[in-house]
């Protein structure tokens, strides 16, 4: 007879094949395979609550197993007390979990009307649940399902139609066919259920390879050789007065070498001035300088200060995490204010309910967000420029694109990650950006990983975490158009709807 543990050790299961699906200690192939468990347990009956305790234990090993990091980095630079960062950590986990818990309570509800076949809804619902994450509570969209498989090109080129939630739609599928497997007593209900993931899967899987193969795109606009800069700065030293100077001459060196090089355009990851570039004319005209001599425009982050006037004083008003662009002559060709802040890093939320984090609170930078996609000129094109966790957000970067962004750009500063998952967890989810808007993805890392990714999600060019390098390689402006970038999450909203008509379906069946 079959024990209520080991449906909880099936769901657990599903929380580790989650975990690794994702790099770097992870395989893009148990992500096929991941949710198989956890629905075959939901499908052995049981009341709504026991989904939900199921849902929250699987959730509770996928977010453990992804986001372990965040620890690291509450210890290190929040100055948390580890017993605290780890309360901290478990309370994001916790409220993560509640999408996988959502999802399980709908599944065993479809189930529990509609029989086993119903477990082929959960693609449906798993995307359905993916959009609120992204979305709810200013969202966290890290390590969605479909992320899993953005090394694999051929899978990967299903989000320029449906973003990366038609690629977790299609493997979560696999999942459900292969439960549908499990636990169906007919050969029929069992052949439905792999004929109905084999077809698209194929389908993708030799659509997604021709498309690769012939790879138009690489092909196609304005080439234009960028220079990645990557400083490998330590976050303890970066604004220590006596190695602020040796930092700055070190991304200048860096800068002439990519220059020489042949770079056309120069990026500085985020936050990579060891001053604020609007307040130190000096420095900052030593950029200018080097733009100016070269006729090569520099792309840089560095935070900024709004300020207002009080009785004749200027008082710092808000601080805004920024990217400038220094034009070809010198001049500057305008400033992109992040959009989406960080939680735990540039803000944090529900500051009252979490009041034990005291010194993580005043550590966090008083940061305000921009308002605007600002793009920036280039060489007679625009591009944009997602400051850090920003490139994890779809929609955002699809408004950059709608704007008429022709080359996406990414700065950020994982140093704050160290030696963990999560440099190469950020590096593969910004990739993705590419495949679904049809652009070149171009990434400078303070301390990786750096590199440019082309528009099918290949990565052309790419640096190791932690050492200092410059990368000079080619991408492209280009201004075709995906479905995706072009019709934006339509297929994850249909999720949502559809996901609702089933609900309301089943309570009617029951009534």
């Amino acid at each position: 007879m079959v024990t209520r543990s080991s449906d909880y050790a099936l769901a657990a299961a599903s929380g580790v094949l989650l975990a690794l699906s994702f790099p770097k200690f992870g395989h893009p192939a148990f992500g096929w395979i991941a949710l198989a468990p956890l629905l075959v347990a939901l499908s052995r009956g049981g009341a709504l609550s026991r989904a939900f305790r199921l849902g929250v234990t699987t959730g509770a090993v996928y977010f453990a197993g992804t986001l372990y990091w965040i620890t690291r980095v509450m210890v290190t630079y929040g100055h948390l007390q580890p017993w605290v960062a780890v309360l901290v950590n478990a309370a994001l986990i916790a409220y993560l979990a509640l999408f996988p818990a959502l999802f399980a309570v709908v599944m065993r509800r479809l189930v529990a009307v509609h029989g086993t076949e119903a477990l082929m809804a959960a693609p449906l619902v798993w995307v359905a649940t993916e959009l609120g994450r992204t979305h709810l509570l200013t969202g966290f969209p890290w390590v969605l399902l479909g992320y899993s498989q953005a090394s694999v090109v051929p899978i990967a080129q299903l989000a320029s139609i449906f973003g990366v939630y038609g690629v977790s739609a299609l493997v979560a599928g696999v999942s459900a066919a292969a439960a549908v497997s499990a636990v169906s007593r007919g050969t029929g209900e069992r052949v439905k259920a792999i004929a109905g993931v084999a077809i698209p899967l194929v389908a993708v899987a030799v659509w997604g390879s021709l498309r690769a193969a012939d790879a138009e795109w690489t092909r196609a606009g304005q080439p234009l050789r960028v220079g990645l800069i990557q400083g490998n700065v330590d976050q303890s030293e970066k604004w220590e007065l006596e190695r602020a100077r040796a930092i700055f001459d070190d991304y200048l060196g860096l800068t002439r070498q990519a220059i020489a090089a042949g770079a056309e355009l120069v990026i500085w990851p985020e936050s990579s001035t060891p001053f604020l570039f609007e307040e130190d004319v000096l420095a900052a005209d030593r950029v200018r300088a080097i733009a100016r001599d070269a006729h090569v425009p520099i792309l840089l982050g560095s935070d900024q200060i709004e300020w207002r006037v009080e009785n004749n004083r200027r008082i710092p008003d808000k601080f805004f995490n920024a990217a400038f662009l220094v034009r070809a002559d010198g001049t500057d060709a305008g400033v992109y204010r992040k959009m989406h802040l960080v939680p735990f890093g540039e803000y944090v939320p529900l500051k009252r309910l979490l009041f034990f984090a005291g010194p993580l609170v005043e550590q966090v930078g008083p940061f305000s967000a921009g308002d605007d996609p600002v793009l920036l000129p280039v060489a007679g094109h625009l591009i944009s420029t997602a400051i850090c966790y920003e490139v994890v957000y779809p929609n955002l970067v699809r408004q950059f694109v709608r704007g008429g962004s022709e080359l996406l750009t990414t700065i950020t500063n994982d140093a704050w990650f160290g030696p963990t998952s999560a440099p190469y967890q950020h590096f593969a989810q910004a990739s993705m950006r590419a495949v679904e808007e049809g652009r070149y993805l171009v990434r400078s890392a303070n301390t990786g990983v750096s590199g440019i990714v082309d528009p099918y999600g290949r990565v052309v060019e790419q640096s190791a975490i932690y050492e200092r390098a410059v990368i000079v390689g080619q991408a492209r402006f280009l201004n075709v158009s995906t479905f995706y970038a072009r019709h934006g999450d339509v297929f994850a909203y249909a999720s949502v709807a559809m996901t609702l008509a089933l609900l309301l379906i089943s309570r009617r069946r029951v009534q």
